[in-house]
């Protein structure tokens, strides 16, 4: 499938997930800056030129060759009200052959937090892997003192599976992660982190 060209649109109630354009730039370096405290203690280190026009560039590149390559669907959430842009999920690392898996991360701009944004994308990205790409398992990890992610993840139908030791390097250091997965048929029941 290289060098094919696909669209990935998904609508939602409230938003429009789209893969990034270059006229992104501005929108995105300023939700990203207006929103750092709020997420540097999830993320991996920013690099020196993460806000910078050819990161960015790059960053949209990455996503069309991805999207092309099918290994990984990379969206941002526009709200179509007014079309702002409010952050961004990726179905990544997506897995062929036995596995049809991919794993889910995704970050929203502090003002957008706790409004629903994400909780509508994740379930419409989970909605699309297991409707029109065929993916059977979709996983998700977080920090353990995440509760909000946590929360999210289970309100869309992940469940808890267990802690990956040393899994990511967030912020500067090498920390575990609890780890959740949405199975397309899933037997197991309802899980609660309480």
């Amino acid at each position: 499938m290289l060098g094919v060209k696909r669209k990935v649109r998904v609508e939602t109630e409230r938003l429009t997930l789209r893969p990034p354009m270059h006229g992104d730039f501005r929108a995105w370096t300023a939700l990203r800056q207006a929103s750092a405290e709020f997420l540097i203690p999830w993320e991996p280190t920013w690099a020196a030129d993460h806000l910078s026009r050819k990161a960015f560039t790059n960053r949209v590149y990455w996503a069309q060759r991805s999207i092309a390559n099918g290994t990984a669907m990379p969206l941002f959430l526009v709200r179509r009200a007014d079309d702002m842009l409010l952050g961004a999920i990726t179905l990544d690392n997506i897995r062929r052959g036995p596995a049809q898996a991919g794993t889910t991360g995704y970050w929203i701009g502090a003002p957008f937090a706790r409004q629903g944004y994400m909780r509508e994308a994740i379930a419409a990205v989970v909605h699309h892997a297991f409707t029109t790409l065929d993916i059977s398992r979709i996983e998700a990890g977080c920090l353990p003192e995440n509760a909000p992610s946590r929360r999210l993840l289970e309100q869309c139908g992940y469940k808890y599976e267990g802690v990956a030791q040393s899994y990511l390097q967030i912020n500067g250091r090498w920390r575990n992660h609890v780890l959740y997965a949405n199975l397309r048929h899933d037997r197991r029941g309802k899980t609660d982190i309480g």
